[in-house]
C-alpha cells in the first residue's frame, strides 16, 4: 500500500510539476485575469462570486485559479496551486485594480467628483418612463422575435446572450434579459470603452483645447519618426507603432492589462514599426496612450477624473456609468467602462444623432462624420475607435453601421438610415452569435 501511495505522490508531483512549467509564463494573466473580474462583478456589478466564475472567468486554464474573497476589505486574492498570488482591490468611485509588486501600499487616490442629478425627462433624456408610442411601421412580434432568438433556448449555452435592447427613434421598443441580470445591471464593455475615449477627444477638439491633426506629442518621440505621428493617426489605429495584440500569450496587451502600474505608458515605449497611415494594427495600448495624452490636458488630476463625468458620461444621464483607472490613476479607455444596457443605449443615441443631445450638440456635428472615416488598410472595417460596415462586414444590414464592439460581443450598433440603436452584452462573437442574422431579423421588423 505504502508503494502505491509512493508512486501516487510522484505521479502528483510530476503531473503538478508539468503544469507550473506549462503554464507558469502565463499565471499572471490568468491569476490577474481572475482576481480583477471577480472584484469587478462582486463590488461594482453586485453579483455573486459564483456567477462570475462560472460565466465571466472562461478564458483558457482559468478554472485553475482558486479565488478568496474579503468582502470587509473589498479585495480578492487568486492563486493556482498557491503560485502567482495576485490581489484585486476595489476603490469606491474608480472600481477594481490589480495590484503590482512593489506598490501594494500606494493606495491614496483621488475619486471623480458625480453629478447623480435625476433629469425630468422621459428615457432616454431623462429618469422618467419613456412616452407610450405605437409606430405604425413596426412589425413588434418580428422584432420581439428577433430579440427572443437572440438568446439561447432552455437547455442551450451557444449564444450566451446576456442583455438586448432595441431602440427606434428614441423609444426602447424591444428588451430582454437573461437570468441574473436586469436593467440595472452594469455590464462591462471591455472594448466599447475605446468609443468613449474617443469621444473625450470629440469633447476638447469642439472646446478648441486639441486638434486631432496635431504631431509631436511627447518628447520621448521628438527624435525618431514617433514625431510625426498624430493624435489622428493613434485614434484610428494607424500609427505605425509596433504592438501585439495576444490575449492567448504574455504580449503588449497582456502584460499592459495584468502587469503595469501605469497603462498609458506601454505603447508610448513601442518603436516605429511602419510609417504612420499605412498599416492598421487594432492596439488596446494605443487607446490607453490616448487616456495618458488626455490627462496632459488638465492641469490637475481631478480635473482629468472629472472631465469623463462631467463632459459626458453624467451629462447624458448615463449614472450606471464607471470607467476604471490602473495603479497611475489613468482611466483605462481600452478596456474597462461599465454601464447598464439602456445607458450604454444612451452613448448609442448620442453618436446617431450627431453628436446632438436633446438639442445641446456635445460633440460637433463633423466629429460623427469624421470617427466613420474608415482607417486606411482596415478595408472599411474600422474608423477612429469605433467600428464600421463600410466595406460591408455585415452583408444584410446598412452600410451606414457603424458601433462600439467589445470583447466577447459587447456591441453597441447604430444605423442613421433605420433611426436605430441596438445594444447587445453577452460572452459570444461570430460565429457562435451571428450578427449580421440578428440584426437582418430586427430590420426585417421595420416597413419601408
Amino acid at each position: 500500500m505504502k508503494k502505491i501511495l509512493k508512486k501516487l505522490a510522484v505521479v502528483v508531483v510530476i503531473a503538478l510539476a508539468y503544469v507550473v512549467y506549462s503554464y507558469y509564463p502565463k499565471l499572471d494573466i490568468i491569476t490577474g485575469y481572475s482576481s480583477k473580474s471577480v472584484a469587478s462583478g462582486m463590488f461594482l456589478a453586485h453579483r455573486t462570486q459564483a456567477s462570475i466564475e462560472q460565466g465571466d472567468n472562461d478564458i483558457p486554464s482559468i478554472e485553475m485559479a482558486k479565488n478568496t474573497v474579503n468582502k470587509e476589505e473589498k479585495s480578492v486574492i487568486s492563486k493556482v496551486f498557491g503560485l502567482k498570488k495576485r490581489t484585486a482591490v476595489f476603490r469606491e468611485g474608480l472600481g477594481a485594480v490589480l495590484m503590482i509588486d512593489g506598490v501594494e501600499d500606494d493606495l491614496k487616490y483621488e475619486i471623480p467628483k458625480r453629478d447623480f442629478t435625476k433629469i425630468n425627462l422621459p428615457y432616454p433624456y431623462g429618469d422618467l418612463a419613456q412616452k407610450d408610442t405605437v409606430f405604425a411601421e413596426l412589425d413588434y412580434a418580428k422584432i420581439s422575435q428577433a430579440v427572443t432568438d437572440a438568446f439561447d433556448k432552455p437547455g442551450e449555452n451557444i449564444k450566451k446572450t446576456r442583455t438586448v435592447l432595441v431602440l427606434y427613434k428614441d423609444q426602447i421598443i424591444a428588451e430582454k434579459y437573461a437570468d441574473g441580470f436586469d436593467v440595472n445591471t452594469p455590464m462591462l464593455g471591455w472594448s466599447m470603452t475605446k468609443s468613449i475615449t474617443a469621444t473625450m477627444f470629440g469633447i476638447l477638439q469642439k472646446d478648441g483645447k486639441l486638434n486631432v491633426n496635431q504631431s509631436h506629442l511627447f518628447k520621448e518621440w521628438e527624435n525618431d519618426a514617433r514625431a510625426n505621428i498624430t493624435l489622428s493617426d493613434l485614434l484610428h489605429m494607424n500609427s505605425g507603432l509596433e504592438w501585439d495584440e495576444n490575449y492567448n500569450e504574455l504580449s503588449g496587451v497582456t502584460r499592459m492589462l495584468f502587469l503595469d502600474k501605469d497603462m498609458s505608458m506601454s505603447q508610448r515605449q513601442m518603436p516605429a514599426k511602419f510609417k504612420p497611415d499605412t498599416h492598421w494594427n487594432y492596439s488596446s495600448g494605443t487607446t490607453n496612450l490616448l487616456s495618458g495624452y488626455l490627462r496632459t490636458k488638465f492641469e490637475t488630476h481631478q480635473e482629468y477624473l472629472d472631465f469623463w463625468y462631467g463632459a459626458l458620461l453624467d451629462k447624458i444621464g448615463m449614472h450606471s456609468a464607471l470607467i476604471e483607472t490602473d495603479l497611475a490613476g489613468n482611466y483605462v479607455g481600452s478596456s474597462y467602462g461599465w454601464a447598464n444596457t439602456r445607458d450604454w443605449a444612451k452613448f448609442g443615441t448620442l453618436n446617431l444623432h450627431q453628436g446632438n443631445w436633446n438639442g445641446e450638440q456635445i460633440l460637433d456635428s463633423t466629429w460623427v462624420d469624421y470617427i466613420k472615416i474608415p482607417t486606411n488598410t482596415s478595408n472599411g472595417r474600422y474608423g477612429a475607435q469605433f467600428w464600421l460596415n463600410a466595406g460591408g462586414i455585415y452583408p444584410d444590414v446598412p452600410k451606414d453601421l457603424f458601433s462600439c464592439n467589445g470583447y466577447q460581443g459587447q456591441m453597441v450598433f447604430m444605423i442613421p438610415s433605420k433611426n436605430l440603436v441596438v445594444v447587445r452584452t453577452g460572452l459570444t462573437e461570430d460565429p457562435e452569435f451571428d450578427f449580421n442574422a440578428f440584426l437582418k431579423e430586427i430590420l426585417a421588423g421595420i416597413k419601408e
